[in-house]
């Protein structure tokens, strides 16, 4: 399994994602799970994964194949809005998955993947879309401004509480940090080293770009104070009458 997430502020988009990968429990491997395309001047496009890791990087190599073929296709650098862009790399998973529909569907094994697509095109302002496996999308709004694909309900309590508010871009980073916390102390298949990427709204270029690993001084601190902050909130939790 896995747990990406993408929160969308007034400044600028991110993007997080652990890099655990497994096909059981005897077999656990990490691969990056944030794909970043800066192939021109004028946009950034970041797309974050989860789901069938052989769908995923397929799709990934059909966009780096049309960003180089140098005829008239459409590619990421040819669409005007953030919602074509998030058309037309729907449109390729769907062709991926129909490619090997056969062959999965004998082996009773899931192709699908789900996309979040996070950036900014010049003229176009920065947006969040969900990508699904039909190939359809939603888009981040002001009153949900965060998305997320895979193992999500262990980091979702924290993103309803403090992701709503117009929290800043490193605010955002943080929250993003914890929640992937979260979700590695409950469940196994989510893992560090976790991904991070900070795009900044009209730069057209990732502003940071990090990984944090189990041994991460940052990561760790982050950890321990939140932890050390739900402790100490919880001991300013009422008394029931017959405490008093």
């Amino acid at each position: 399994m896995t747990y990406c997430l993408a929160v969308r502020t007034e400044t600028g988009i991110v993007l997080a994602g652990d890099t655990r990968t497994n096909a059981g429990v005897d077999y656990i491997t990490s691969y990056k799970k944030l794909h970043v395309f800066d192939t021109a001047e004028d946009r950034i496009f970041v797309i974050a994964s989860a789901g069938s890791l052989a769908t995923t990087q397929e799709v990934i190599h059909w966009l780096k194949r049309d960003l180089e073929a140098g005829d008239d296709r459409e590619t990421l650098n040819t669409v005007h809005y953030m919602f074509e862009a998030a058309t037309y790399i729907g449109r390729v998973s769907q062709a991926v998955q129909v490619q090997h529909a056969a062959g999965m569907s004998s082996s009773r094994f899931s192709g699908e993947t789900t996309l979040i697509l996070g950036g900014q095109i010049r003229g176009a302002p920065h947006a969040l879309h969900l990508i699904y496996p039909q190939g359809n999308f939603i888009e981040a709004s002001k009153d949900t401004p965060y998305l997320q694909v895979g193992e999500s309900k262990y980091g979702k309590p924290m993103l309803d509480r403090l992701g709503r508010g117009g929290v800043s871009l490193e605010d955002a980073a943080r929250l993003a940090v914890i929640s992937l916390e979260a979700t590695i102390r409950s469940n196994l298949s989510v893992g560090p080293p976790i991904d991070l990427v900070l795009i900044r709204a009209n730069t057209y270029t990732l502003a940071h770009e990090l990984r944090l690993s189990e041994d991460s001084a940052f990561f760790n601190q982050t950890r321990d104070r939140w932890q050390a902050g739900l402790e100490a909130a919880f001991q300013t939790l009422p008394k029931f009458d017959w405490e008093v």
